[in-house]
């Protein structure tokens, strides 16, 4: 038996997504402990990737769940690999985008959320996080420029996201010890990328502590004594903030921090020269890649 946070990392389908299926579609009963938590046999992990399969080919969740329900098809033995993109092509990736927008700028809490549960479904985390999930938040603010959102709207599906990725990496389960410090430099706000980061890290096995925005010097230089982490990662949007970045990136080598990073499309290879510290690719799974490797390289 599995818990919902073992469920998850088994089959790439987030914590929030399992539950919302089960509510809305009752295609899973687990079974519950006396403190009633929730159980999951091998037949639920099969039942969740046949959902996963089924709505990343486009198939809409209801759709799949009756097709479960009545055996009409066939759930899978083993979970797909690791990595294994579950998600359509860039046709069907626009379509969830647009439907994504068009949520959020009829401000319908229901729709929003049932928009970001369906790209979560269309493959692993990894598999979605840097083609779907991101673009998807980056679309908000387009819309919002083009004056299709109010500033209200954009808000409060970003936060509709923020709190998604949030799911994920408390999902990816707490580490016992932590290597690597993320989050973003003062006056920094701009969060989803660096959180997106943060959780493909601690997916990745590697212990992480994630700030927030808009930390101090002095948070960071407290959260890297007080865990005795060796790496700091700073999320850079726009150049003020990878300007902002300096002292962080002062403080935190004058502290010892043997490995420091920074990324996001503020992150210039120009700015990592000017600050001599490491430019993270723009892709997050690919930039988790890298700080996992290192950190693995320094113990």
């Amino acid at each position: 038996m599995y818990t919902i946070k073992e469920a998850s990392a088994r089959t790439g389908v987030g914590v929030s997504l399992i539950r919302a299926w089960e509510r809305r579609y009752g295609v899973l009963e687990p079974a519950r402990t006396p403190a009633g938590y929730r159980l999951y046999d091998d037949a639920s992990i099969r039942t969740l990737l046949a959902m996963r399969s089924l709505v990343a080919s486009g198939w809409t969740p209801s759709e799949a769940a009756r097709a479960i329900g009545a055996g009409e098809t066939q759930l899978a033995d083993q979970p797909r690999a690791e990595g294994t993109s579950g998600s359509s092509g860039p046709g069907h990736r626009a379509q969830l985008i647009e439907r994504f927008i068009a949520a959020a700028e009829a401000a319908s809490t229901v729709e929003t959320e049932a928009a970001l549960d369906e790209m979560l479904a269309a493959g692993s985390y990894e598999s979605v996080i840097d083609d779907l999930v991101l673009p998807a938040a980056a679309a908000l603010g387009d819309a919002w420029a083009a004056d299709r959102l109010s500033v209200a709207a954009e808000h409060a599906a970003s936060e509709a996201v923020a709190r998604r990725l949030a799911a994920v990496y408390q999902a990816a389960g707490v580490p016992r010890s932590t290597a690597v410090v993320v989050g973003l430099a003062p006056g920094a706000r701009h969060e989803l990328g660096t959180l997106g980061f943060a959780a493909a890290l601690r997916r990745a096995g590697t212990g992480v502590l994630y700030l927030g925005q808009d930390v101090t010097v002095d948070g960071w230089l407290d959260a890297t004594a007080r865990t005795r982490a060796r790496a700091a990662v700073i999320g850079a949007v726009t150049p003020g903030e990878a300007d902002a970045a300096g002292p962080v990136i002062e403080a935190l080598r004058s502290a010892g921090v043997s490995l420091i990073a920074i990324g996001g499309a503020g992150a210039t290879d120009a700015v990592a020269q000017r600050f001599g510290v490491v430019r993270l690719p723009d892709r997050v799974v690919d930039a988790a890649g890298v700080v996992a490797s290192a950190v693995r390289r320094r113990r």
